[in-house]
């Protein structure tokens, strides 16, 4: 068999990853039909079919699963060797970082100042979406970090590491306040909003609101806590945010804390791929210590070293 054409290699691992010649088409900027083509030419190499149909879209055949896997990790080591070069360029330092919606930006600029310091000419990108897609985004070298309220299972994400930072306690708030009643009580008394039931911490209240019993009126969930605070305010619904969040943004006596949750709390993680594990910046979040702004934090948290 003569040398492959790693062109049409790459054609071929575009459309596993986008599930269809269409969609890989608009990825490299180039017709369908071109692409088809290099693929046959790709099956002709190797004598036999990559692809069967499946519905509207391709799924690889048996060859086609076993000449994936091999291509996934060319050219993901690809993107790894030039994701090292520019890391070692003298003129920055590149950290792009993905951040959960859900979490408080108010912590997570905390964190992000541990990470980026004053003698390291370092280029900070954040981004925010869910947990799921940042996920995605890491997995395919688009992001370098994340942080995240829920960690990974490094048995399942191959090539990924997870660092607790801490947890934080979480609280009910009012921007007014509700007088005769107790907690938990309360919340069935004005509309309650919560965290995305997509975050860590949106399914850990729902599930605390059904062990209790409640028969709450869930107003809205929302991804981003700002604006789940923001919006909280103007309609006089409670609404759920970490204790230190309200102290740190100097909002404490505009909002009145209704509860607080013993059994739940806010977790931070950062999640990072094995090429980032000597970058400084990941070194100093993974060494860093976070008992101030996260008093909760158990003691004897491992971290690697």
């Amino acid at each position: 068999m003569n040398q492959l054409n790693f062109n049409h290699l790459y054609y071929f691992w575009q459309i596993c990853k986008s599930g269809s010649v269409t969609a890989a088409a608009e990825v490299l900027s180039l017709t369908p039909q071109t692409i088809t083509g290099q693929i046959k030419t790709l099956e002709e190499r190797l004598q036999g079919k990559l692809f069967r149909r499946q519905g509207r879209g391709l799924v690889p055949t048996e060859l086609g699963q076993l000449v994936f896997r091999y291509a996934d990790r060319m050219f993901m080591l690809g993107q790894e060797m030039l994701d090292i070069v520019n890391y070692r360029k003298e003129s920055h330092l590149l950290l792009d970082v993905g951040v959960a919606d859900a979490l408080s930006k108010q912590l997570v600029s905390k964190v992000l100042e541990t990470a980026v310091v004053a003698e390291e000419k370092t280029h900070l990108r954040c981004f925010e979406s869910t947990h799921e897609m940042l996920l995605e985004q890491l997995s395919q070298h688009k992001l370098d970090m994340i942080i995240s309220d829920c960690s990974i299972d490094p048995t399942q994400q191959e090539g990924l590491f997870s660092v607790k930072l801490g947890e934080c306690p979480v609280s009910f708030w009012s921007a007014l306040p509700l007088t005769g009643l107790t907690f938990p009580a309360c919340l069935e008394a004005r509309p309650l909003l919560i965290p995305g039931r997509r975050s860590m911490l949106g399914r850990k209240i729902l599930n605390w609101i059904t062990t209790q019993g409640l028969q709450v009126e869930i107003l809205g969930e929302f991804d981003d806590a700002a604006l789940m605070k923001a919006f909280g305010a103007r309609k006089n619904a409670i609404f759920v945010a970490p204790v230190l969040d309200e102290q740190d943004s100097g909002q404490r006596d505009a909002v009145t804390e209704v509860g607080r949750l013993d059994t739940v709390s806010e977790e931070y993680h950062i999640i990072f791929a094995e090429r980032m594990i000597q970058h400084p910046a990941v070194q100093r979040l993974c060494h860093a210590d976070f008992s101030g702004l996260f008093p909760r934090q158990s003691t004897d948290e491992k971290k690697p070293a």
